[in-house]
């Protein structure tokens, strides 16, 4: 028979076709003697245990093509029923031998089709098995490993009472006076470790000020196309604790009323260096301070000179509250 053999009808050589590793020799039986426990075939073409088709099939020194798989499944199963009260294993070695060489026959007998897609070849689905049978070989070889090593209390014992030997241990650190120093302050730094946060002030931004400077002198009463003078202090939020929000409450509450009167809205005056700013809201556009929604109401009492409005002397200070608001 020769070692090139080709099927004619597929044109696919047995040499296309992966090896399969078969389990080293089993013990119990001699070479020339009769073991119950092998899967000996009697089919056309072939007489004798699985194992030894299976490698003759991969070495190309039998012709799978007179192979009876039929043949094979059946004297396959009468040996299934026989082992299943012996050895699951064995059955189960002999399943992967049969269900190899019914592999190896389809692909002698079918054509070789080309993969569609994704779809992996029959090549790489037959070496993906071969690798999943040499993991299976590993994971047999590795448990086994395992069990011969000497287990404790089964033939190898501890000794119940412990010496009592102290272990004296001499450590000699070979460092420079540099290394001691730079420990000890990588100690030190990872101990005084602390995360920088910016501290966080309270105080009034311009937004508020302006917002709460226009709301307050838009209430004031109004005398003609001007409001009440009130002092600055007295638009001021009351009951201050925090010095520092007092300080920032003052500048920015001047602040608000400088940009107001840059826009027309407020005029701002003073009697004398170091005396009280007053404030007051003009109405000329009769639009609000702060904004257009609140106008001042038409039944607030007109002044009937507004030149009066402009008088002002250090006698006439008015507080918010003195405003009537």
């Amino acid at each position: 028979m020769s070692d090139e053999m080709m099927d004619a009808d597929s044109g696919l050589e047995l040499d296309d076709v992966i090896g399969f590793e078969e389990d080293p020799p089993r013990d119990g039986a001699e070479p020339g003697e009769y073991n119950p426990d092998e899967l000996l075939l009697n089919i056309d073409g072939y007489e004798g245990p699985i194992d030894v088709l299976l490698v003759m099939a991969r070495d190309q020194k039998v012709d799978l093509a007179k192979i009876s798989i039929l043949q094979l499944t059946r004297q396959y199963l009468v040996f299934m029923d026989r082992a299943k009260a012996m050895n699951l294993d064995l059955a189960a070695e002999y399943l992967v031998m049969a269900a190899w060489l019914a592999y190896l026959k389809s692909r002698l007998l079918l054509p070789r089709e080309e993969s569609k897609g994704n779809e992996p070849s029959a090549d790489q689905m037959a070496e993906a098995l071969q690798f999943q049978l040499r993991r299976l070989e590993s994971m047999k070889n590795a448990a086994n490993a395992l069990f011969r090593r000497p287990y404790l209390g089964n033939g190898i014992y501890t000794r119940g009472m412990p010496e009592g030997l102290g272990v004296k241990t001499d450590i000699t650190w070979d460092i420079t006076l540099f290394d001691l120093l730079k420990a000890y302050g990588d100690i030190r730094r990872r101990q005084e470790f602390a995360t920088f946060e910016l501290p966080v002030f309270s105080v009034m931004t311009m937004e508020e000020a302006l917002d709460r400077v226009g709301t307050m002198l838009g209430k004031l009463p109004r005398k003609g196309p001007y409001s009440a003078w009130v002092t600055m202090s007295s638009l001021m939020p009351e009951k201050i604790k925090d010095p520092l929000y007092g300080r920032s409450s003052m500048a920015s509450t001047f602040t608000a009323g400088l940009e107001l009167v840059k826009q027309g809205k407020v005029e701002i005056k003073q009697d004398g260096l170091f005396r009280p700013i007053y404030m007051r809201a003009t109405f000329v556009d009769r639009d609000r301070v702060g904004g257009p929604d609140s106008e001042p109401s038409d039944d607030i009492e007109q002044d009937s000179n507004p030149d009066a409005a402009d008088g002002f002397d250090g006698e006439s200070e008015t507080s918010y509250a003195e405003a009537g608001v």
